[in-house]
């Protein structure tokens, strides 16, 4: 996605002396790498543009998850190397540190900057000019504990992403992000509590916390649940988000917090399955089995009223045969899941899947994710039907292409409801009336207000 916006310049102020575009792909901890640097350019002096053919310095912090991933950067700098020649261009994050060679080859590239000196793009670049050769810029990633400078910026979003944590020790045989963003480290807990409070000046009501592995968060005696309790005393805050979290790594305080219907914690986990059959995942070096999986979900439904699930699932793994395929299709089936994200397996040079042998024939992976991604679908419409005649706090977020003003709900639901009134970051209880999906196919609970809070 391009993360962009545009600075607001008072009658009189100094002209910006250059402008800045950012193209952020991969995950959410991405998103909220690239805010923190859009709150480092314009302190530094630069206006933000969405328009490729306007800006001195173009970013994209680049993704190295999935080869298609890879592939999506390349293009997009060969893209904005040939629609602006003169733009000063950078890219970084985990591509940049794990191939910035190959980088170095695209015709037009400017900078390459690692994980480990990205936050440091402002002083790395003095000014947007061209170079006769690209920098790389590309130090080791340390095991320290970390601080941020800044503060996120996103001026068109009532959420805010706040990152807790940065890299993995478990080292999935699939994965390459312990090669691009190293291993666990954790946020100083005192910095996340003051971007925290900065955030919530800003006017953001909800914060989504984010990491890599983002359960194994440790600074001194603070775990994640002491981020959560300390996050919950901030006034101005309603509501707290989790992004994706590793299933051995979620302790009781985390779901009690989020049991409480008084607190701030939001009732929805994203908890990656990847496979459901014990020897993928054996294979793949997961931490659980398929019924350890299965009990810590049923447990958290148990525990947890109108919780909304997500998982992600890998389809193709090496050596996945068609019964350890039906095993996920079975799990996926019985679990009371909201969102699935399907994943096809993509082999990653410097991991250990990389060299296994047998592997799935494309034809079988495309048909398998086909038939999980219609499970998906099938799942979440389930889910959200079941939502009617309830009464859901949403908070409202934008004005959809067909009218309708949307938002999410604490369980992640997506509701719409018609108005002529602008609810742009403003709470309120919805009951659902029913279920729309929209030509674009998004699912949508509908539904009518019936208290709004301050």
């Amino acid at each position: 996605m391009i993360y962009c916006g545009t600075t607001r310049r008072a009658r009189g102020a100094k002209t910006t002396m250059y402008k800045i575009a950012f193209d952020t792909f991969g995950c959410r901890l991405n998103q909220a790498e690239s805010a923190t640097l859009h709150d480092q350019f314009i302190a530094r002096g630069y206006e933000v543009t969405d328009d490729v053919l306007e800006a001195d310095l173009y970013v994209v912090n680049t993704c190295t998850l999935t080869s298609q991933a890879t592939s999506k950067c390349r293009r997009r700098i060969r893209s904005v190397a040939r629609r602006n020649p003169d733009a000063c261009i950078a890219a970084i994050g985990c591509y940049a540190q794990t191939d910035a060679e190959q980088l170095a080859k695209i015709e037009g590239i400017d900078y390459i900057v690692g994980t480990a000196d990205k936050l440091r793009l402002v002083e790395i670049i003095p000014s947007p000019v061209k170079l006769p050769d690209p920098l790389i810029v590309r130090g080791p990633v340390t095991k320290d504990t970390f601080t941020i400078g800044g503060v996120g910026h996103y001026p068109a979003s009532t959420r805010a992403n706040l990152k807790v944590q940065e890299g993995c020790d478990f080292v999935c045989a699939f994965c390459i992000i312990p090669r691009s963003r190293g291993r666990a480290r954790s946020r100083e807990f005192g910095d996340v509590v003051r971007e925290a409070h900065e955030l919530v000046r800003s006017g953001h009501r909800e914060l989504i916390l984010t990491g890599v592995n983002m359960g194994t968060y440790r600074d001194g005696p603070h775990t994640l649940g002491d981020v959560i309790k300390a996050l919950t005393d901030i006034d101005g805050l309603d509501r707290i988000r989790l992004s994706s979290i590793e299933p051995t790594t979620i302790d009781d305080t985390v779901i009690d917090e989020m049991a409480n219907g008084a607190g701030k914690l939001c009732p929805y986990l994203h908890v990656p399955l990847q496979s459901g059959d014990d020897g993928v995942l054996e294979r793949m070096r997961r931490r659980y089995t398929a019924a350890e999986y299965r009990h810590f979900m049923e447990r958290v439904v148990e525990r947890v009223p109108g919780v909304g699930l997500g998982t992600d699932i890998m389809v193709g793994f090496p050596g996945e045969s068609d019964e350890a395929f039906e095993s996920s299709v079975r799990l996926i089936t019985e679990l009371p899941y909201t969102h699935i994200h399907v994943f096809s397996f993509s082999p990653r040079p410097r991991t250990s899947a990389f060299h296994m042998s047998d592997p799935v024939a494309p034809e079988t992976v495309r048909a398998r994710s086909a038939r999980m991604r219609r499970l998906g679908e099938r799942k979440k419409a389930e889910y959200y039907a079941a939502q009617e005649g309830s009464v859901l706090r949403v908070l409202f977020e934008e004005r959809a292409c067909d009218g309708t003003f949307v938002g999410f709900s604490d369980n992640y639901v997506k509701v719409s409801v018609e108005t002529e009134a602008d609810l742009s970051n403003r709470l309120a209880d919805v009951r659902v009336t029913g279920l729309s999906r929209p030509s674009r196919g998004e699912f949508y609970a509908t539904g009518e207000r019936e208290k709004e809070y301050a």
